[in-house]
């Protein structure tokens, strides 16, 4: 992504643009002094982290700007949120559920009803026991909370059993893709004793994960340090942590270069400069999609003809090679090319035909001009000069609109024609939902879904993950989203980092970042 691209609010799979970040740092900046947190008082207001042994220095564009995974969401800010909190289970190079706190579970023979088994003799970082009562505290906030961010990922979940150990959910229809779903993104569970008060653990994370936060300043720094009571603390290498809100993207480099960092996500406007620097630039895996979203509700969207006019106008290269100097790709669907969901049936269904979309546009009788759209966005957005000049092309006159309050009426579905993107789910399922269901946060044409696609939904959730017809049923539910009229794919930007040579590699874990196993030669 470009410097400017700004790709919304975090939430429900959107990525927090790096220009929002740098904005919310600097207006917090005069405020600091009274949000640093008791941690840090009581650390004598020191915000490095140990001097002794290995020490990550992580410069994140998504610093979160809420602790509390509840109200954080799964949006790209749940890898931050992963240094404090586990989950029941976590995603392996596969994209597979593995255990995490959950050391197993199993469905009934119906599968409306799945059992997580959770390891013996784990704690919290405040002493409270991981249990079921956890866990069943977990996911009833997580439903309840009025500034839930999660309430719409857990409707399969109808309600929780708490047995010792034994975390029993009863789900309203059968579902397998719960141990998917309620992976680091979806469920990151905090203590139940710290939670009950959701505002002061949003400034004072309490989790059962690798580390446990020790100093945080709102917006811009979080120190923490291993946790020895983490189940897999002998594969964390790492002893502390310190977690930066980054600086614009054209200093990140240097700051690498200067050992200020040893780890920082990475603009792709950048990538070449730290490759030349030494440093090593690598790309995660991910589910990144950037759409163009439409209102069918709303004139000239209650018209195919002029739906498939935008779609024939859009020139997805071009967002590639101006917005991710060639290291995206473009796309026509929410998944990347060769993960399971990707359906090579669906694929350039709407090429690139400026003068078919011109053609479109005159019979459905709109003269060159005639349409005239607001691209309504949150920030400046090189994406929105995008497309303003492709519709231009072929007659459509788009102004630039910008409202700081945009969230409001996307997700009321007040707006005719806006821009959106996404990270996506470890549950392809949830992002087919997300996207194209009648209630989907991403559908801006709600309750609008395609014909055919609840039936395809409830098929694939049906559908056991190892079943040998679970590939083509799940491809079949994307095929059936896909004929919606609500969005128009563009491109797909990558997950991409720059480190010093003494952090080793890390796990190739699709959308994650994941500490295990990884090393830092000599000190940070």
């Amino acid at each position: 992504m470009s410097p400017r691209l700004s790709t919304f609010r975090t939430g429900p799979g959107i990525r927090p643009s790096r220009r929002a970040g740098s904005l919310r740092t600097a207006a917090l900046g005069s405020a600091l002094v009274a949000l640093i947190t008791p941690a840090l008082s009581a650390c004598g207001g020191d915000v490095s982290a140990s001097s002794g042994g290995s020490t990550l220095k992580w410069a994140s564009s998504y610093f979160p700007g809420h602790w509390d995974p509840v109200v954080s969401g799964s949006g790209a800010q749940f890898r931050e949120l992963a240094l404090v909190y586990a989950s029941l289970t976590r995603t392996d190079e596969s994209g597979k559920a593995v255990p995490d706190l959950a050391e197993s579970w199993k469905y009934n023979a119906r599968g409306d009803l799945i059992t997580f088994h959770l390891r013996p003799g784990l704690k919290f970082s405040d002493g409270e026991p991981v249990d079921a009562t956890a866990v069943k505290a977990a996911i009833e906030r997580a439903k309840k909370q009025k500034n839930s961010a999660l309430f719409g990922d857990l409707t399969s979940i109808r309600s929780v059993e708490a047995k010792g150990l034994d975390a029993v959910l009863h789900l309203s229809q059968v579902d397998y893709q719960i141990p998917q779903l309620l992976g680091e993104r979806v469920l990151q569970i905090a203590s139940p004793r710290a939670a009950k008060d959701p505002g002061k653990l949003d400034q004072n994370p309490v989790g059962a994960g690798p580390f446990v936060v020790k100093q945080l300043i709102p917006g811009t720094k979080a120190v923490l340090t291993k946790n020895p009571g983490y189940w897999d603390a002998k594969n964390i290498h790492i002893d502390d942590v310190e977690l930066s809100s980054a600086p614009d993207a054209s200093t990140v480099v240097s700051g690498l270069q200067t050992g200020v960092y040893n780890f920082a996500d990475l603009d792709p406007s950048q990538a070449d400069a730290a490759k030349k620097a030494g440093l090593d630039v690598f790309s995660q895996p991910g589910f990144n999609a950037s759409n163009i979203s439409l209102n069918i509700n709303k004139a000239p969207f209650d018209d195919d003809r002029v739906i498939d006019a935008v779609r024939h106008a859009v020139n997805r290269q071009e967002f590639v090679d101006k917005l991710t100097f060639g290291y995206g790709e473009v796309t026509d669907q929410p998944f990347p090319k060769g993960y399971v969901a990707y359906d090579p049936e669906s694929a350039d269904r709407y090429p690139y035909d400026p003068a078919k979309a011109k053609q479109l546009l005159a019979d459905a009788g709109h003269k060159a001009g005639d349409i005239k759209l607001n691209l309504v966005i949150p920030s400046e957005d090189p994406q929105a000069e995008i497309v303003q000049s492709q519709l231009a092309a072929v007659g459509i006159t788009v102004t630039i609109k910008i409202d700081k309050n945009w969230a409001t009426p996307f997700f009321a579905k007040d707006l005719t024609f806006s821009l959106y993107s996404t990270t996506g789910r470890d549950s392809a399922v949830q992002t087919l939902t997300a996207h194209f269901g009648p209630n989907g946060p991403l559908n801006l044409s709600t309750p609008y879904e395609p014909s055919g696609f609840e039936a395809a939904v409830v098929k694939v959730r049906r559908t056991p993950l190892d079943a040998t017809d679970y590939t083509e049923t799940l491809r079949e539910a994307t095929r059936a989203g896909l004929k919606s009229k609500a969005l128009v794919f563009t491109y797909s930007s990558p997950n991409l980092f720059a480190k010093s040579k003494q952090v080793s590699g890390l796990p190739k874990n699709p959308a994650h970042i994941d500490w295990t196993g990884v090393t830092l030669s000599g000190r940070s």
